[in-house]
């Protein structure tokens, strides 16, 4: 079936190759420094990409990153029930992970943009530049949820980096380069098309989502790649594929420039993590039968299901209810959308809401914000001998709503972190403890109590994901 389909490809792009070359030869005499420069005309486009790639390589290296991790040896692994009662008995012995990828240089001092999931938690990073010269590199600010890493290049200066191009004007049918150095056989270039945008994470992951997607062939090693526009410039920051194989099948993603150019900017500005303005909201993509119900011309925006109080876009006068169709000028059509346009923008940014109120177009500025520490979350961990032993519990409030992806409406004591017992007996991050042996939680003072006061038996009443568990066992 691949063979049907590819051979009138490769024939139509025969026939545009020919037809490049005959407009070449008729409106412009050769042009001895072609390879070296950035194409001229559209001709030079069609007829290579040589020029882009010369201009765009030297900028992309490879990434060598090193992690130490615990492994267990256990007698009872591949065995479901043994391995789930004693797997936690095995000893460890400690074992040297390899993983490969690839960065590009937006900085001639040797800043290096790369994919979390290449450096995270690596004790070693290497980087091979295209000309062979290597460097040692650390660790400027990582950020899992974006999943970007900004590297600095020990002793590096007057290196060959790559522009940002505002990834808002890229549109569906652009051609773009993917350049990387995938399964490690060295520095690899493919073309394609950009053949969508505003991937969700629910499609591809997790992260911020709105992934630009390109049918640019995309592998493992290509992760932390660049994805150029034929100008040289950096398109985005290639990430993920969809694939059953490992393989590429013509869906790659790639995360926006607009956002990678921020977090670079907060890496140089010398922050260790990523802050994103706070949106405070809840809500959904409008779809057929919801424009319908709520008499809406067609399925376009999100509509919102809750704003926190002090949500900045509360302050602007937006409810539950309403329906957001444009952040800035451009069209959102789903959560992610909102969430990336105003982390391109940043905190202390302002932008232009628009949206609807029962039919009626409504607007405003929102000042971006970062969610507020406040009131305080009185954290606190517990330890003792008690079940609840390296429990971490904290008060709820906007950081914390965001730190771990809560929704707007959640209230009460929440669990940020499970030591190794505390995560035996069941609790998780992110779970809302309501009662402990039937007694209320009112306060983090409240968890440590009644931690330290039970008996044999344990009843912990939670809320987890929206929905209530009870856990019960013995200590």
């Amino acid at each position: 079936m691949s063979r049907l389909r590819l051979a009138p490809v490769v024939s139509l792009v025969a026939v545009a190759g020919l037809a490049a070359l005959a407009l070449h030869a008729e409106t412009a005499a050769p042009d001895p420094d072609a390879a070296s420069t950035v194409p001229a005309s559209q001709a030079q486009i069609d007829l290579s990409f040589a020029p882009v790639v010369h201009s765009a390589a030297p900028a992309v290296v490879n990434i060598y990153a090193t992690r130490v991790v615990d492994q267990k040896a256990s007698p009872f692994a591949g065995d479901p029930l043994f391995e789930r009662l004693f797997g936690d008995l095995a000893p460890t012995t400690p074992r040297v992970q390899n993983s490969l990828g690839s960065g590009v240089i937006v900085g001639s001092d040797g800043i290096v943009v790369t994919n979390f999931h290449v450096v995270g938690s690596a004790t070693e990073i290497r980087v091979v530049l295209n000309d062979r010269r290597e460097y040692a590199a650390t660790v400027m600010l990582g950020d899992e949820d974006s999943d970007l890493a900004i590297l600095k290049l020990d002793g590096a200066s007057d290196l060959p980096s790559l522009a940002f191009t505002d990834s808002d004007a890229i549109e569906v049918g652009d051609l773009v380069l993917a350049i990387g150095n995938p399964f490690g056989v060295g520095q690899t270039v493919s073309s394609g098309i950009v053949s969508g945008l505003a991937r969700s994470s629910t499609a591809v992951g997790d992260g911020l989502g709105a992934f630009i997607q390109t049918d640019a062939a995309i592998n493992p090693g290509n992760s932390g790649g660049a994805l150029v526009d034929m100008q040289g410039r950096l398109v985005g920051i290639n990430t993920a594929i969809l694939s059953r194989t490992g393989g590429s099948l013509g869906i790659g993603f790639a995360i926006p420039a607009n956002l990678v150019a921020q977090v670079v900017t907060q890496a140089q500005a010398g922050s260790d993590r990523f802050t994103k303005p706070w949106a405070g909201l809840t809500g959904q993509a409008v779809d057929a039968a919801t424009a319908e119900a709520m008499g809406l011309p067609r399925p376009d925006g999100v509509v919102l299901s809750s704003v926190h109080p002090e949500s900045p876009f509360a302050a602007a006068g937006l409810k539950a209810g309403d329906v957001i169709t444009e952040v800035d000028g451009l069209p959102v059509n789903s959560p992610q959308e909102i969430v990336l346009r105003i982390a391109t923008r940043g905190v202390g940014a302002k932008v232009d809401v628009s949206w609807l109120r029962d039919g009626e177009a409504q607007g405003a500025t929102v000042l971006l914000i970062a969610a507020p520490d406040s009131p305080a979350r009185e954290a606190r961990t517990i330890s003792g001998d008690t079940p609840l032993d390296g429990l971490s519990v904290a008060r709820i409030n906007p950081a914390v709503l965001e730190e771990l992806d809560l929704p707007p409406k959640a209230d009460g004591i929440v669990v940020t972190q499970a030591g190794r017992t505390s995560a035996a007996a069941g609790f998780r991050a992110g779970d809302l403890i309501l009662a402990i042996n039937g007694a209320e939680v009112g306060s983090t003072a409240d968890v440590e109590t009644l931690a330290l006061s039970g008996d044999r038996r344990w009843r912990i009443d939670l809320v987890r994901q929206g929905k209530p568990v009870r856990l019960q066992f013995r200590y």
